[in-house]
């Protein structure tokens, strides 16, 4: 079986350089690495996803409920991971991935206020998820922490990935929703013991090299 490596974070908190830095390093020592980004955009299974971040079903994230939204990124996830990436997934290796159900966590259970409601949330996604669709679990998830504060500067110059254009989608284009997902992805990564990389230091960023010289150590450490 393969070993699953998830690197999350808040939009604009380097999860792509990352990824990239990493399947780069690990190749290095390691013949069989293979990196996968998620919501799957070059596959028709996100379409609906596409939709819903381009504000189809409401001008801003909290007009969808998280269940809702959940589902839509869940079915890109499965028919991803049992279609053009079952090789992928389904052999030896190492998989590298930029996103995953973590992600459902981080913003989708963002919207809910109550704790209980939460926690309700968050059980039923875990289950929906790794239970139901059968989706494989991560061996190790890697919690970009980027403060709002540095993810907004940062996301100034950054493209849409969904055209590459420069209009922003319903979550990073609303700041307040921005800080619910942080603050809640704090949370959660506590919650499921990710491991937790701060990605600023002394009033500024740390540099791309030092946050993946981290990663890579904790990632040696499981594998």
């Amino acid at each position: 079986m393969s070993k699953l490596i998830v690197i999350e974070g808040v939009d604009s908190s380097g999860k792509a350089t990352q990824t990239e830095l990493l399947h780069k390093n690990l190749c290095q020592k390691h013949s069989n690495v293979r990196k996968v980004s998620f919501p799957n955009y070059d596959s028709p299974s996100s379409a609906i996803v596409k939709m819903y971040l381009n504000g189809s079903f409401g001008d801003d994230a909290g007009s969808v409920s998280p269940y809702t939204a959940s589902s839509f990124f869940a079915v890109d996830r499965y028919a991803s991971v049992n279609g053009e990436w079952k090789d992928i997934f389904g052999g030896d290796g190492i998989v590298i991935a930029d996103r995953y159900t973590t992600s459902n966590m981080v913003h989708q259970a963002a919207k809910i206020e109550n704790s209980a409601d939460k926690d309700a949330f968050l059980d039923w996604l875990y289950d929906f998820e790794y239970n139901k669709l059968a989706l494989p679990k991560p061996d190790l998830v890697i919690f970009l922490d980027m403060p709002v504060e540095y993810a907004c500067e940062l996301m100034k110059n950054r493209k849409n990935k969904i055209d590459g254009g420069d209009v922003k989608d319903i979550h990073e284009s609303d700041a307040e929703y921005l800080t619910k997902s942080y603050n809640n992805a704090v949370a959660v990564a506590e919650k499921y013991g990710w491991h937790r990389i701060f990605c600023a230091a002394d009033g500024k960023v740390r540099t791309i090299e030092d946050i993946s010289r981290e990663i890579l150590d904790k990632v040696n450490s499981v594998l």
